[in-house]
């Protein structure tokens, strides 16, 4: 009898350090917390980039299907001007391929960059206030044709992304499909502000882990 007590106590207590040290365990975890996200997509619909855009699209909605419900995205197309064409869930496939395909088709072999991530970060700041944080993805080439006040400004663009960071600090953006020398630049100029986990540069070549990575820079 008393070897039955000994042996049902020395389980009893076992169990008991098994279940404190699971305990403990359990409390030293940390539980990421999660943050939807508004993606602002920024699209090249000029005449010199539409061979390349049905891969572009594709790559799109690639990015859409991995992407939360509760996540929101922005589609802003880009050639002689720059306005939205698409605002809602990433998971409205439908509606997202019906407006890249109605708005981007174009006749009309000159961008416009520089305005259409203005507009981007004046949605993201939008859509921080409704609780959002924030992305911007530009899609295309790079390539500032036409309008000169509408095209990028490498001299500034840094200076404003740099004070945009007081009220979007986990803003990333991602460049992808220009030229790597393209995006070399886009490096020499951002990182020094965004850094390397908010910056990322794709080409046409190294897209298969692209959306991994994108989905690490913000915070997932």
């Amino acid at each position: 009898m008393d070897k039955r007590l000994i042996t049902v106590g020395l389980v009893i207590l076992a169990a008991a350090i098994l279940i404190k040290t699971f305990v403990v365990l359990l409390s030293n975890v940390k539980v990421d917390e999660f943050h939807k996200t508004a993606i602002t997509f920024v699209v090249d619909s000029s005449a010199s980039n539409q061979t390349k855009l049905p891969k572009q699209i594709k790559y799109i909605k690639s990015l859409c299907s991995i992407l939360d419900p509760e996540d929101a995205i922005k589609i802003i197309k880009t050639d002689k001007s720059s306005y939205l064409i698409y605002e809602g869930s990433p998971g409205d496939g439908v509606a997202i391929s019906n407006a890249l395909k109605k708005y981007t088709v174009s006749g009309v072999d000159e961008n416009s960059y520089g305005e259409a991530i203005k507009k981007a970060v004046n949605y993201s700041l939008t859509m921080k206030k409704n609780g959002y944080n924030t992305a911007i993805v530009v899609v295309g080439s790079l390539n500032d044709k036409g309008d000169v006040s509408k095209q990028i400004n490498w001299e500034t663009l840094p200076k404003n992304i740099e004070k945009t960071q007081k009220y979007l600090p986990e803003m990333a953006m991602m460049f992808v499909f220009a030229d790597p020398e393209k995006l070399d630049y886009v490096k020499t100029k951002l990182s020094p502000i965004l850094g390397e986990n908010k910056l990322l540069t794709v080409n046409e070549v190294n897209l298969e882990k692209s959306n991994t990575r994108f989905i690490k820079a913000i915070g997932r």
